[in-house]
C-alpha cells in the first residue's frame, strides 16, 4: 500500500468510529527492511496526528526498533503468542516461542503497550488454551490488550479441514481471559465474521470489552465498519474515547465495560 492508500484507511476508520488504526505487515522480523520500517514510523506519526492511537503488528523486533516507534507516538505493538508453549511447535517453526517472548519484552522495556493473545481451533486441546492464557497472565506485567481469534479455516493451508469454533468455546475463552487478567482489553478479534449479532452480544457480556473491525484482519474477512456501527447501535455499546496518556488503562470497572468499547479499525 502506499503512504496515501494507508492514511486514506485511517481517515476512513476513523470517520466510522475508530479510535485505534492497527498497522500489520507480514514479516518474519524487521531485519533488513530500514526503509520500510522507517516509512512505517512516519505512518505512525502521521496517524497519531489525527488524534487516532497507533498498533503495529510486524513480526520480531529489535530492542532499538521497540525505542524507535515509541518516539514516534505507537500506542500499542501486537504480537501474539498464538498458543501454549507445548503445542506452538505443531503450527509455527519460523521463530521460537522465546523468541515471540522477547519482543514482547523489548515492547514492554520502551514503554509501548502490550498486545498480545492467541488463536482457538488449531487442533489444540483444552490444556493449551489454559497454558497459552496462564502463561500471558504470569507475565511480569499483564498485556493491556488480549486478543482472542477463532481460526478461519483457508483452503489450501494445513488447516483447512478444522472444526469451525463453537461459540461457546469463545465465551469460555474470553471469560477465563477477563478473570485472569482483569484490567486488560479483550478483544473480541478474528473469527468473529462467523458469530451472529446474539452470539457477539454474550462475547461482551462474557468480558469482551473491544473489536477489531474494517472488511480484513490480514487476508481473512472481517466484519465491516457498517454492520459494527450498527451492531453497537442496537446493543448500545459506546466506542471509548482515545486516551494517549502514559498507562492509561483503567480497571474494567471504572470504565463501564457494557457501555464503553474500544474499537480498533
Amino acid at each position: 500500500m502506499t503512504k496515501d492508500d494507508v492514511l486514506q484507511a485511517a481517515q476512513k476508520a476513523k470517520e466510522a468510529g475508530s479510535t485505534r488504526f492497527c498497522m500489520g505487515a507480514a514479516w518474519r522480523d524487521t531485519i533488513g527492511r530500514k526503509t520500510n520500517f522507517n516509512q512505517i514510523l512516519e505512518y505512525v506519526k502521521e496517524i497519531r496526528g489525527m488524534g487516532m492511537e497507533v498498533c503495529c503488528t510486524l513480526g520480531m523486533l529489535e530492542k532499538q526498533q521497540a525505542v524507535a516507534l515509541k518516539e514516534a507516538g505507537l500506542t500499542a505493538y501486537n504480537h501474539n503468542l498464538d498458543t501454549s508453549r507445548e503445542y506452538y511447535p505443531n503450527i509455527i517453526t519460523t521463530r521460537s516461542y522465546d523468541e515471540r517472548l522477547k519482543t514482547l519484552e523489548f515492547v514492554r522495556d520502551a514503554g509501548i503497550n502490550v498486545c498480545s493473545g492467541g488463536i482457538i481451533g488449531l487442533g489444540e486441546a483444552e490444556e493449551d488454551r489454559v497454558g497459552l492464557l496462564h502463561t500471558l497472565a504470569t507475565l511480569p506485567t499483564h498485556p493491556e490488550s488480549v486478543p482472542i481469534n477463532a481460526l478461519i479455516a483457508v483452503k489450501g493451508t494445513p488447516l483447512q479441514d478444522q472444526k469451525p469454533v463453537e461459540i461457546w468455546e469463545m465465551i469460555r475463552m474470553i471469560a477465563t481471559a477477563r478473570i485472569v487478567m482483569p484490567k486488560a482489553m479483550v478483544r473480541l478479534s478474528a473469527g468473529r465474521v462467523r458469530f451472529s449479532m446474539p452470539e457477539q452480544a454474550l462475547c461482551f457480556l462474557a468480558g469482551a470489552n473491544s473489536i477489531f473491525t474494517g472488511e480484513k484482519l490480514l487476508t481473512t474477512p472481517n466484519n465491516d465498519f457498517d454492520s459494527d456501527q450498527l451492531m453497537f447501535k442496537l446493543l448500545g455499546l459506546i466506542p471509548k474515547a482515545p486516551s494517549f496518556e502514559e498507562g492509561a488503562l483503567k480497571d474494567c470497572m471504572e470504565e463501564n465495560c457494557e457501555e464503553a468499547v474500544s474499537v480498533t479499525g
